[in-house]
């Protein structure tokens, strides 16, 4: 549930922040952040993932203020001002504050729900451009407040997490597939299928890493993957391009043996690179499937194997882990480090998008200290954390 003490201490901010205004009445509101455990780079080409929420969090209240003004303040980032009459996508807006908060608020409006003013307050843990999607989750805290605020709650998790994807593509500029926003409007482990894109497929898959003897850990390589966004983009795109030049419009709707026998003609159109990425998507797929099998099972050491095969492909054939011939590649650093520390006992890889951000790794608790302060002593304190499942997704409750 929503930390109702925390939210407490927000209402002063929100009090503040908005000349010490008087509310009837508060919302808080709380989303998480997310981790992929497998299925890198495959939602946005019909395939499948496994993703968590974590307990990183994005918090927020929220009152309605009696005008046709959304106001949002961003606790570091200032605040943001909407009017519920203009809520149509702006070019110059791409990759702002503004355009979720329009984007959200346009598809509720879409959807029969008349969006009205509120004043919030937000303050986050979970750190931009780190690979633990806070945009996501941000667009889940507006999901989960409009929801309360403006539908008395009819919308689904679901239904929620697919207005969210749609925001970061059509407002924010962003061309995301859906595994981030459903993991944070979820919450826990799950196995999602992206094979139909209008509706999420998705099943909790119960396991404890901590129970096995391991942390999941994060690792803050000091790169932004979001001032990487061309470089996220072009893997789709590319991907895509695949399938269109054998007929269809995502890699999940053609069958591998059929981009084996294409490639001279790929290579010759689109490139090596576009091949390759192709070939990682299937591998991936793979690779996505036995890991849900390795967990259902309870099997730890096949789920690590797996992974580091994973990080394999990433590097290799998906190629975004480093950024063109930059001779800064802290994420490929960091995966190696992480390697020579865990000594074969655990598994590092690139994480969610890639092209900077963080590496994941699943550390053995008693190499766990030794393992963060060697990652800290080359990426600064603090680099490494060690990140717990939520097991609720983005929630908001009247206080």
């Amino acid at each position: 549930m929503v930390d109702t003490s925390f939210a407490q201490e927000l209402v002063g901010q929100l009090r503040e922040s908005f000349g010490d205004a008087r509310y009837e009445r508060v919302l808080a509101v709380r989303a998480p952040g997310r981790t992929e455990l497998a299925g890198n780079h495959t939602d946005h080409e019909g395939g499948e993932v496994i993703a968590a929420a974590v307990d990183r969090y994005i918090r927020g209240v929220f009152a309605p203020n009696g005008t046709d003004e959304l106001r949002v303040m961003s606790e570091g980032y200032g605040l943001t001002t909407v009017r519920a009459s203009e809520l149509g996508a702006r070019d110059e807006e791409h990759g702002s504050t503004a355009a979720l908060v329009r984007g959200m608020a346009a598809l509720f409006a879409e959807r029969g729900f008349e969006p009205r003013g509120f004043d919030a307050y937000i303050v986050s843990d979970v750190p931009g451009g780190s690979g633990l999607s806070s945009s996501a989750a941000f667009e889940l805290e507006l999901g989960q407040a409009f929801n309360a605020l403006w539908a008395d709650g009819a919308l689904a998790a679901a239904d929620l997490a697919l207005m969210a994807q749609r925001a970061e593509r059509e407002w924010f500029g962003k061309p995301c597939g859906l595994m981030d926003q459903a993991a944070v409007a979820l919450g826990g482990i799950q196995h999602m299928d992206f094979a139909d894109p209008t509706k999420l497929e998705a099943k909790s898959i119960d396991f404890d890493f901590a129970k096995h003897g391991f942390a999941v850990c994060i690792v803050a390589v000091g790169a932004d993957h979001a001032a990487n966004i061309d470089d996220y983009a072009a893997v789709p795109k590319e991907m895509q391009q695949v399938a269109r030049e054998l007929g269809k419009q995502v890699l999940s709707e053609v069958r591998p043996e059929d981009v084996l026998q294409a490639i001279p003609r790929l290579r010759e159109r689109l490139g090596d690179r576009s091949v390759l990425r192709a070939l990682h998507y299937y591998n991936e797929e793979n690779l996505v499937e036995r890991r849900v099998v390795a967990l259902s099972e309870g099997n730890v050491k096949q789920f690590l194997e797996l992974t580091r095969l994973s990080g394999t492909s990433s590097a290799m054939l998906l190629q975004n882990v480093s950024i063109g011939g930059s001779a800064e590649q802290p994420s490929m650093l960091a995966i190696v480090l992480a390697e020579r520390l865990l000594m074969g006992r655990g598994a590092a890889r690139v994480h969610g998008g890639g092209f900077g951000g963080t590496i994941q790794a699943f550390v053995p608790f008693d190499v766990l200290d030794e393992f963060s302060k060697g990652m800290d002593a080359v990426f600064g304190d603090g680099a490494c954390s060690v990140c717990n499942v939520d097991h609720e997704g983005a929630r908001a409750e009247w206080i």
